[in-house]
């Protein structure tokens, strides 16, 4: 057999084309395409598989094998040379079907008599819709021309059922992004919301797979490539020597590589030649680096992966006109889905806008989760593919307590869901009635209720939520959504503001705490092995003694005469605190000489987040004004428990009993010297954790706004003394968690 030119591969194209404009039912196009298909590569069999679910795989039209097999026959992901070419995403070609490895015969199907077989995978962007199968009974592999017909008629039909040019009855044949869907992530803020997607980026449709002119189409690919190597050069001559560091210059070099690569645009053109438009093929080579970055083990080429993924996203939106600013308006419910987001770009829609946010990626300490605690919005992270599934408008409801995403739930769903929210709702009601009152135990005991803030936004729950003060103010915030280092001045404008609204209730400024996952723009990323346990927080602000000092002029002259508290984050032993506190000192006595207004009391304490701090001499424990728990990282600290990983982090309990005995015992630490010491962080807002650590013998807690409410109630209910004896009774008796034995006496013992 003679091999196919590519002009043929074009009147394919245009067959297909017209069999697509025709005004049929979707099975009757996907039969009219299977003919065409098998009689253009001279083979008696061409059959199309669509995913019916996501492991599942159905014939949906075929041609030359037993048409009582349509919609009958399926098969499991990775069963049978099918679902082979279809986990893998690559073509399998054999003259010898039966013995090639991963073979199944499907009886019904009739297909024992074909010896030859050709596997397409039908994808788009790395996802997975279907296979494309042609098979003949002479015992031959196909061309190598013949395969690269058969995946740009793949990638045609991967095109048009993302259109949904193919909907009928069936599961599989029902319109892409019709469906229900769930998606399981991680949780990175608590809370629940409903309302209708709103992607950061906006899919790029290709409304114009197949073109007749491959001269034109060539044309507008180079003129817009050329677009692109301008913008990519422009973007690194604006990046100086001064601006940006080793790792920043060679990302943006290796755009600049992938944007000049003559065999990435060589590879396009030939796709252009065998008759597709000009996006197709850009999308059609974007597919397959989706295929590739899924399948490379090294990090670094993934993320070189990433970045001709980025560019293929740029070059679209050239060819398409497509652009991220649309002219769509923001719904007034909307739910942020990206793959990730920014600090900047994040606060730049505004808490007033966003009901809540998914990303794909993301992590528990990530910029967005900082911010999306600070709104008060639910944050699902790790949520994968959604962007892939998700289309601006679609209804969405997030579930932030379960890390669980309803994409165009069912009826059923919705209406659970609702209940739900219509349940908090009016828990909240009840709660806004003891605003104003003390979060006063039955034993008389009084717990301070603080709130957690990062932004001037937060301030206003002060009132609305009944906190008797800021117990954390997160600073790095106004450092993370710059692209250089802030001014002196614009930060005491900032800290001055912060104390205005807060009407002189307590505020404890937390000195920087960038490192790990919070890694600012215009600063050198340092390559650690693990972030956590390195190069972070005080460690930077004691070697790098310049940012923290101008940062505490700032506090200094923000303060203004007013009464100003610090704290260091992340102090890991003595010495460090010793050193941090001296700079507070020594910027007092500058200023002073300076003639500037020194605060009337400052007040300098410690987070403990090491549980190195907990056994730290006497004396850190009486030169520090004031101690703060830092829940989140000691907890997974003292656990070896990496809180970003959902395989260990829910492993273990809060209320554990060790991890409550350690905390009672920083809290008799404390009580030795008369040292104030607070619990802060996110099991501080949940009532069972807050009841637990008060027992333990803390009287100030700091949470988000939203879980004051809960916490006081829960409080006001109980007995301190009663609440610890249970909690002894349940250490004694060797139980790993005083969880079930906590929730059993609030049944049985409390109102």
């Amino acid at each position: 057999m003679a091999d196919p030119t590519e002009s043929e591969s074009r009147k394919l194209l245009g067959r297909l084309r017209e069999a697509l404009a025709e005004d049929s039912a979707g099975q009757a196009r996907l039969d009219r395409i299977t003919h065409l298909i098998g009689s253009s590569m001279r083979t008696e069999v061409c059959s199309i598989y669509l995913f019916r679910d996501e492991e599942t795989l159905e014939l949906c039209a075929t041609e030359g094998l037993n048409p009582d097999a349509v919609h009958k026959t399926r098969m499991r992901l990775g069963e049978g040379l099918v679902g082979r070419v279809a986990r893998k995403g690559k073509v399998v070609n054999t003259a010898d079907a039966p013995s090639t490895r991963g073979f199944r015969f499907m009886p019904e199907t009739g297909e024992e008599v074909y010896s030859s077989f050709c596997g397409v995978p039908i994808q788009r962007l790395g996802e997975r819709l279907g296979v494309l199968v042609v098979q003949s009974k002479e015992a031959r592999v196909f061309f190598e021309d013949e395969v690269y017909a058969l995946e740009v008629v793949a990638m045609v039909l991967a095109e048009m059922t993302e259109l949904g040019a193919f909907v009928g009855e069936g599961e599989a044949l029902r319109a892409r992004h019709t469906l229900p869907a769930m998606f399981h992530g991680g949780v990175g803020q608590e809370g629940v919301a409903e309302g209708y997607v709103w992607l950061h980026e906006p899919r790029v449709v290709v409304s114009n797979p197949i073109a007749d002119d491959p001269v034109a189409e060539t044309k507008r690919l180079r003129e817009a490539v050329d677009k692109l190597r301008i913008s990519v050069d422009d973007m690194l001559s604006s990046v100086s020597d001064e601006t940006a560091d080793k790792d920043q210059r060679e990302v943006m070099e290796a755009y600049r590589m992938f944007a000049n690569s003559r065999s990435w645009l060589r590879r396009m053109e030939e796709d252009i030649a065998a008759g597709l438009s000009a996006e197709a093929s850009v999308e059609k080579e974007q597919s397959s680096a989706r295929t590739r970055m899924s399948q490379v083990p090294d990090a670094y080429l993934r993320e070189r992966l990433h970045d001709l993924d980025d560019l293929s996203n740029r070059l679209l939106r050239t060819l398409t006109g497509q652009g991220k600013d649309t002219g769509a308006e923001l719904p007034d419910a909307a739910i942020l889905v990206a793959r990730n987001i920014g600090p900047a770009e994040l606060l730049d829609y505004g808490r007033d806008r966003l009901k809540g946010i998914v990303l794909e990626q993301g992590s528990v300490g990530s910029h967005a989760a900082i911010i999306a605690r600070a709104w008060a919005i639910p944050l699902i992270i790790h949520a994968e593919k959604i962007t892939t599934e998700a289309l601006n408008g679609d209804l969405v409801m997030i579930d932030g307590d379960q890390g669980f995403v309803h994409l165009r739930p069912d009826d059923t769903v919705v209406n659970a869901f609702r209940d739900k929210i219509a349940m908090q709702a009016k828990a909240q009601e009840r709660y806004s009635g003891l605003r104003n009152l003390p979060a006063q135990t039955k034993c008389g005991s009084v717990i301070g209720l603080h709130m957690n803030a990062g932004l001037i936004a937060d301030l206003p729950s002060l009132d609305s939520s009944g906190a008797e003060g800021v117990g954390l103010f997160r600073t790095e915030l106004q450092f993370l959504i710059r692209s250089k280092v802030p001014r002196r001045g614009e930060l005491a404008a900032i800290y001055s503001r912060v104390l205005d609204a807060a009407n002189g209730k307590r505020v404890i400024f937390r000195t920087l705490d960038i490192g790990s996952d919070k890694v600012l723009p215009y600063m050198k990323r340092e390559d650690e092995p693990n972030p956590a346990l390195g190069w972070r927080a005080i460690r930077v602000g004691l070697d790098k003694p310049g940012v923290m000092r101008m940062q505490l002029q700032a506090l200094i002259r923000a303060a203004n005469g007013r009464p100003l508290t610090v704290m260091f984050p992340f102090v890991a032993q003595f010495d460090e605190f010793k050193q941090a506190r001296e700079h507070v000192f020594n910027e007092l006595a500058r200023e002073k000489k300076l003639g500037h207004v020194l605060p009337e009391k400052v007040e300098v304490g410690a987070m403990l987040e090491t549980p190195s701090l907990a056994f730290a001499p006497k004396q850190f424990f009486e030169m520090a004004d004031f101690i703060s728990i830092g829940g989140n990282d000691l907890k997974q600290f003292f656990f070896a428990a990496d809180r970003e990983n959902e395989r260990v982090r829910r492993r273990y309990d809060t209320l554990n009993v060790s991890y409550l005995t350690f905390i009672e015992q920083i809290v008799e630490r404390c009580a030795e010297t008369n040292t104030p010491v607070s619990f802060c962080g996110e099991d501080a807002g949940r009532p069972i954790e807050a009841l637990c650590f008060a027992a333990m013998g803390l009287r100030t807690l700091s949470m988000r706004p939203a879980s004051i409410g809960p916490v006081k109630h829960l409080l006001r209910r109980v007995d301190l003394r009663s609440a610890k004896a249970m909690i002894d009774a349940a250490r004694v008796s060797g139980v790993q968690s005083v969880r079930g034995d906590v929730m059993e006496w609030l049944r049985t013992d409390v109102d």
